[in-house]
């Protein structure tokens, strides 16, 4: 790191250049250290920790960032702070759609979080639950051409369509009166 403790260039950019060995080196540990945390182990604050980590040395605008905020975004869900995720997930969708394309397994992932974030919170609009399924039947096409039907990915979108074409039908439905 540079003497006034900003980010390397060099790291940024990912150029060699001298004096910045031990920016690498932590942000290789940085990326080591993601893989090993599980979203259901991992507390909120290591993964705000980690994903402003890697904020400040990669920048908002690239794909390692995306995937941490894929990750953050996952315990938000949990819990149950859905306008958090939704926002966290508006922002790097774009980034993981440039980067790695409207098929790629992240990218439906992400989407999937996004869906989910909208049909679990209560506060959601009937246009919110539409958007979470529309979404979700996209996606769900999307992940069974690449992936086929046995893939978990493909699975867990199955399962997040039901759910939000359930909590649709729930809110549309007019409560019964006795």
């Amino acid at each position: 790191m540079p003497r006034g403790g900003g980010v390397c260039t060099h790291v940024v950019l990912g150029t060699d250049g001298a004096g910045c060995g031990r920016a690498r080196q932590w942000l290789v540990r940085l990326y080591a250290a993601l893989e090993q945390l599980s979203p259901v182990r991992a507390t909120l604050n290591q993964y705000r920790d980690v994903y402003a980590g890697i904020l400040k040395i990669k920048g908002e605008d690239q794909f390692p960032t995306a995937k941490v905020a894929n990750n953050y975004a996952l315990t938000l869900n949990e819990l149950n702070r859905f306008e958090e995720a939704r926002s966290l997930l508006r922002r790097y969708i774009p980034v993981a759609q440039r980067d790695l394309g409207e098929s790629d397994d992240l990218t439906l992932k992400m989407k999937e979080k996004y869906a989910y974030a909208l049909y679990k919170d209560d506060s959601s609009t009937l246009d919110d639950l539409r958007e979470a399924v529309a979404t979700l039947e996209e996606i769900e096409r999307i992940a069974r051409r690449v992936f086929g039907g046995a893939h978990p990915t493909t699975a867990n979108i199955e399962v997040s369509l039901e759910d939000s074409r359930a909590a649709l039908r729930a809110r549309e439905t007019p409560p019964e009166s006795s």
